[in-house]
């Protein structure tokens, strides 16, 4: 994380933004009856992937970093669920791009907690 200046600099942010912008083109065109539940649901779940990438990076503690990264992975895996359950309801029928972009987030978000946890024992 030597050359790494804020949290834009991070790979799994830069896709997890993507994945938000893929998730409000997606719930776009779900029922208007889901705007206030699962098109509300997917798109809070979405959107705090990135916001927790930031604010953990934000506290400058490797500690409170990986606390807020595995939140990501909280939120990306009830995105997971959502998308899931908006297959199984036929509001869209294909979720593979979406999917292939989750599983390379969980994968992204997996190294960079094990890559910090392992730099912090090392400055132990």
């Amino acid at each position: 994380m030597d050359k790494i200046q804020n949290h834009k600099d991070l790979e799994v942010y830069k896709q997890s933004m993507e994945l938000v912008t893929m998730i409000y083109k997606l719930t776009n065109d779900f029922p208007a009856d889901e705007k206030f539940g699962l098109t509300s649901q997917m798109r809070r779940a979405a959107i705090s992937v990135p916001s927790n990438i930031a604010e953990g990076f934000a506290r400058k503690n490797p500690g409170e970093l990986i606390q807020f990264l595995y939140i990501s992975l909280g939120s990306l895996s009830e995105l997971e669920t959502q998308v899931d359950l908006a297959s199984r309801l036929e509001f869209v029928m294909d979720t593979s791009i979406i999917n292939e972009k989750v599983h390379y987030l969980f994968i992204l978000l997996s190294k960079l907690i094990i890559s910090i946890k392992q730099k912090s024992h090392k400055t132990r």
